[in-house]
C-alpha cells in the first residue's frame, strides 16, 4: 500500500524564502498550497496558488479549504509571510503598526488556528514560523521595534504551542534568520548589511530553506527557534 502524499502550506510564497520553500517541499515529494498577495498560478499540478492577504481570515479559510479539497490532508504549515519596517520607534505610524501586526501576527493566528484541527484529526503535523534573530539579539543602530514586537510574539508562541500539542503528534518550531540576501536589498547596501553579521556576510535563501527542512526531518525537535544568522545571536562583536 502506497504512503499518502504529504501536503505543505507555505505563506509569503511568491518570492525569496517562500518561493525557495515551495521548490524545496516539492523536491521532497510534497504537494504545496502556496499563498501570497500577488502569487501567480503554477504550471505544476502539485502546487496550488491561493492569492490574497494572509491577515484576512477568509483568505486563510480558503487556503485550508483548497488544501483539503485538493489533497485531503495538511502535514506542514510554514508561516513565512512577514513585513519588516525599520525606523525609530517614535516614527512608526499607526498604519505601520496595523500593517505589520496584520501580516506578522494576525496572519499567523488565522492560518495556524484553522490548520491545527486537521492536524489534530491526523494526530500528526508540523508548524514552522520564520521569525528574526533580532527577537533575542537587537543590533545597535538597527531600529526594528515592530519586528521585535510582532516576531517576538511568534517566538514565544512557538514554545507555547509546542508544549500544548506535543502529545497530539504536532511539532511547532521556528527559524530565526539574520539578514538574507534577496532582491529587496539593493547591491549598494550589501557591504553594510554584510558587516552586521559576525561571519561578515548576509545569509542566502537556501540556508533558511535548509534550516526549515532540517526541522521538517527532526522528529524529536519541537519548541525550537533555530538561529540562522551568521552568529548574530551569540552576542556583541
Amino acid at each position: 500500500m502506497s504512503t499518502p502524499r504529504k501536503v505543505a502550506i507555505v505563506t509569503g510564497a511568491s518570492q525569496g524564502i517562500g518561493a525557495g520553500l515551495v521548490e524545496a517541499y516539492r523536491g521532497l515529494g510534497y504537494a504545496v498550497v502556496a499563498n501570497s498577495r500577488n502569487i501567480q498560478p503554477s504550471t505544476d499540478d502539485n502546487v496550488v496558488a491561493v492569492p490574497g492577504h494572509i491577515g484576512d481570515r477568509t483568505v486563510a479559510q480558503r487556503i485550508v479549504h483548497v488544501a483539503l479539497e485538493r489533497f485531503g490532508r495538511i502535514d506542514t504549515l510554514v508561516n513565512n509571510a512577514g513585513i519588516f519596517i525599520g525606523k525609530p520607534f517614535t516614527e512608526y505610524t499607526v498604519e505601520d503598526f496595523e500593517n505589520v501586526m496584520n501580516v506578522n501576527v494576525a496572519g499567523f493566528f488565522h492560518i495556524t488556528q484553522l490548520v491545527l484541527p486537521q492536524m489534530l484529526r491526523q494526530r500528526h503535523g508540523h508548524v514552522v514560523q520564520v521569525t528574526t534573530t533580532l527577537v533575542n539579539q537587537p543590533i545597535a543602530g538597527m531600529a526594528a521595534g515592530l519586528a521585535s514586537l510582532s516576531k517576538g510574539g511568534l517566538d514565544a508562541v512557538t514554545r507555547g504551542l509546542a508544549i500544548e500539542y506535543a502529545k497530539d503528534g504536532i511539532r511547532v518550531n521556528a527559524v530565526a534568520p539574520g539578514i538574507i540576501r534577496t532582491p529587496m536589498h539593493p547591491p549598494q547596501t550589501h557591504a553594510v548589511l554584510n558587516g552586521l553579521h559576525p561571519m561578515g556576510r548576509m545569509g542566502e535563501v537556501q540556508e533558511i530553506v535548509d534550516a526549515v527542512l532540517y526541522l521538517e526531518r527532526a522528529g524529536f525537535v519541537t519548541g525550537e527557534s533555530l538561529n540562522v544568522d551568521g552568529g548574530q545571536h551569540a552576542g556583541r562583536w
